[in-house]
């Protein structure tokens, strides 16, 4: 794995927000999924800096960033998303989210479309109601209580060992390192505290508790494209195809031998399809009057936009 830039922090609310940032140029975010961290980004995020500015924050709660006893919802990651864009001096940007980070994303363009030039959603959470049994397991209440027994540090720290020798003899799968990777975050018990609180701030017993599918009509405006793994085990391939459907104009890559992780999977396509999709758009600019009259004509009359798709 190529080697990233050291961390850095800034201070949001009293919080410090670990971040990693590298290149110059346009502005490009990276937003992890749960239990995961800006490391995610490894595989893609030094070809990126050649062109962009790229910016790769550890979410609240999750990496090197602070794990206050507060709020985890989608709409409080965003907001802290957007003070940290801020705080660096980044007024606009491309948004990047996989996973669970495709849901902050989708929910900071939402807030502060302003603040977003264009969409990329990889492997998003947010898009429909099925996900893993393994999620929907963990999301119960109560086995929060049991994770301890499963995933103590000793425990982690046997696996790192094996982990390191088998990357002196055969280097492990990508989508088997980011599990790995999140798996031993959580032997920390503040990490794993601010995990259950965002996990069931989005996900129950039956799947997803959020769903952003009412609103893709307004991405019409925004440039959008969506990254899915065919083998997704986690979230469907089957909800980018719908969100493809449901976002007019957007642009839909699916790849066929990857999973949850096609950054990782399969990094050097993942640029490709990102600086194509760039190159072909131009950032949003829709002023504010437009978005206005776009939801009053959906919430008035009903009306489906121009070009919506049914």
């Amino acid at each position: 794995m190529t080697r990233m830039p050291e961390v850095r922090y800034v201070s949001i609310h009293g919080q410090p927000v670990a971040y990693r940032t590298m290149g110059e140029g346009p502005v490009l975010v990276l937003v992890h999924g749960m239990a995961g961290s800006g490391q995610t980004w490894a595989h893609v995020m030094p070809t990126l800096a050649r062109r962009f500015t790229v910016v790769a924050p550890d979410l609240l709660g999750h990496g090197d960033s602070a794990k206050p006893k507060g709020e985890y919802s989608i709409s409080g990651h965003a907001n802290v998303l957007r003070d940290v864009l801020l705080a660096l001096g980044h007024e606009r940007a491309t948004l990047v989210g996989q996973s669970f980070g495709g849901g902050v994303v989708m929910q900071l363009a939402y807030q502060y479309p302003e603040r977003c030039e264009r969409l990329v959603l990889v492997s998003s959470g947010g898009l429909g109601r099925e996900v893993s049994g393994l999620l929907r397991g963990l999301a119960v209440p109560g086995v929060e209580r049991l994770f301890p027994l499963v995933c103590s540090p000793a425990l982690r720290n046997a696996g790192t060992r094996l982990m390191a020798w088998l990357g002196g003899t055969v280097r492990p799968a990508p989508a088997i390192a980011e599990a790995w990777r999140s798996y031993a975050s959580l032997a920390d018990p503040d990490t794993r505290q601010a995990f259950f609180r965002t996990l069931q701030a989005v996900i129950d017993a039956g799947g997803q508790r959020v769903s952003a599918t009412d609103r893709l009509y307004l991405a019409a405006m925004m440039p959008t494209l969506i990254v899915w793994g065919a083998h997704d085990a986690l979230i469907p391939v089957e909800h980018g195809i719908a969100a493809h459907d449901a976002i007019p104009g957007s642009r839909l890559e699916i790849f066929e031998d990857t999973g949850h992780f096609p950054h990782c999977e399969a990094p050097e396509r993942f640029v490709e399809a990102l600086l194509r999709f760039i190159d072909a758009t131009e950032p949003a600019s829709e002023p504010e009057q437009t978005w206005r009259d776009l939801l009053r004509r959906r919430t008035l009359d009903g009306s489906q936009p121009e070009g919506e798709r049914p």
